[in-house]
């Protein structure tokens, strides 16, 4: 008799969230499917997340950033309950906070110029000014997501009241941003897999999707995908599925704006060939995890 499929949840939205989120279950789900793996759909904040499946995959849980003590709770319990969970949990936990630039400059890695204070305030503003020599700055909180209490500040401007007092994280504005625009690189159980260059509308400097933004394929170059592989290596655990966001310097040099480890979009109908890999990918690690139980 053949082996029963394992049974992967997919973790989304809470009931309440806002966004439309059909179009990044879809093709994750199908290219799951595909690889042979049974695909059910679990609410992440339901007090039953993990039961029924034999691995957990937090492919969708947008929305996380918002309710940081219930992300951390169900990370807890998935581990207490030695729930198989892919990205790893230790490596979730890291990249829940982005205070994990830090790390990765310390450990030699080109990323974005980050400071981070406890408390924002419009001196920390001049200090950054001074310290990156950029007259414009941009602010967002440590845990965030879609762009959510982003903003970006002239050199007359003062802190948002909507971020006054929060920690928060304050970086240099990279002009590319508006011009070039963002490399998103996916990799999957350490193979890189395709590339997106994704671009704000026009009067923005946001490129969410949701905010107007656009991406199309492109083929990312060497040097991109090197610092791309790097950086993962650099993480506390390894990644079966990333997305590595990226954006040249002035001087046309890489750098590092985010590591996505816990919900991207993945951009799995842009390229082909990407959703069987990311499905192969996905089903050998659950494979292997499983095997090791």
């Amino acid at each position: 008799m053949p082996a029963s499929p394992i049974r992967a949840a997919v973790l989304i939205p809470a009931t309440d969230y806002p966004e439309a989120y059909d179009w990044a279950l879809e093709n994750q789900a199908d290219a799951l499917s595909a690889a042979g793996l049974e695909v059910v759909a679990q609410t992440w904040t339901d007090p039953d997340v993990g039961q029924g499946v034999d691995i957990v995959l937090p492919l969708v849980v947008w929305g996380y950033h918002a309710r940081e003590a219930e992300w951390h709770a169900l990370l807890d319990r998935l581990e207490a309950a030695r729930v198989p969970v892919v990205n790893p949990i230790g490596l979730l936990r890291w990249n829940s906070d982005k205070a994990y630039l830090a790390e990765l400059a310390e450990r030699g890695i080109a990323t974005v110029p980050t400071l981070a204070v406890d408390a924002l305030a419009d001196a920390d503003l001049g200090d950054a000014r001074v310290r990156f020599d950029a007259t414009e700055l941009v602010v967002k909180p440590p845990v965030s997501a879609g762009a959510d209490g982003t903003f970006r500040l002239g050199p007359n401007d003062v802190v948002p009241a909507e971020v006054a007092g929060r920690r928060m994280l304050i970086q240099p504005f990279q002009q590319g941003i508006v011009g070039q625009g963002e490399l998103s690189l996916m990799i999957f159980n350490g193979a890189f897999s395709h590339a997106v260059l994704k671009r704000a509308k026009p009067g923005d400097f946001r490129v969410q999707p949701s905010l107007g933004g656009t991406e199309i394929h492109v083929e990312a170059p060497p040097e991109a995908i090197e610092l791309a592989h790097r950086a993962l290596a650099a993480a506390p655990a390894a990644a079966i599925y990333a997305r590595v966001d990226m954006i040249a310097d002035a001087g046309g040099a890489w750098q590092i704006m985010e590591l996505e480890l816990i919900e991207p979009a993945l951009f799995l109908h842009r390229a082909p060939g990407s959703a069987e890999r990311f499905g192969a990918a996905i089903a050998a690690a659950a494979e292997q995890i499983l095997a090791q139980r």
